[in-house]
């Protein structure tokens, strides 16, 4: 299920479509992009624990607020940007706020309290080590006799 406006399932036809399809008072009325997506997100299981990175770049460590509720890691984002242009005309100051939010829910095994987290190059890393009696090992040969 999408959350986001989708001009796909839109009945209404021609010019008002495209009308409709938009918030009148958003980015794209103004000819900016408007970015309505939730940021990239890899998880990697190791025997010993689980690592999540997520893509955001031009962001700052400070810019994340990551919590742990009800055994669901949520990770929100927010980056809030100012443009000032001046001219011999007119002034013009601009303000643009991007936040996403992702949320995951942890297994059993995840020890939340010693979750750790890194931020660099533009990548947010988490890891998510796992309880010591649910760690796995590798395969094990069993010798026929």
């Amino acid at each position: 299920m999408s959350l986001i406006k989708s001009k796909e399932g839109n009945t209404v036809p021609g010019l008002f479509s495209d009308f409709f399809s938009t918030d009148f008072f958003n980015d794209e009325f103004f000819n900016r992009p408007v970015t309505r997506s939730v940021p990239a997100a890899n998880v990697k299981e190791t025997p010993v624990q689980f690592q999540v990175e997520v893509s955001a770049p031009g962001m700052t460590k400070d810019d994340f607020k990551i919590e742990i509720h009800d055994d669901v890691l949520n990770i929100e984002g927010t980056k809030d940007e100012e443009k000032n242009e001046t001219s011999e005309r007119y002034a013009r100051k601009e303000f643009r706020t991007t936040s996403f939010v992702r949320s995951f829910r942890l297994p059993q095994n995840v020890v939340a309290d010693k979750i750790d987290a890194k931020y660099e190059n533009g990548i947010l890393k988490l890891v998510l080590p796992k309880r010591e009696e649910t760690k796995t090992i590798g395969p094990k040969q069993v010798k026929i006799s």
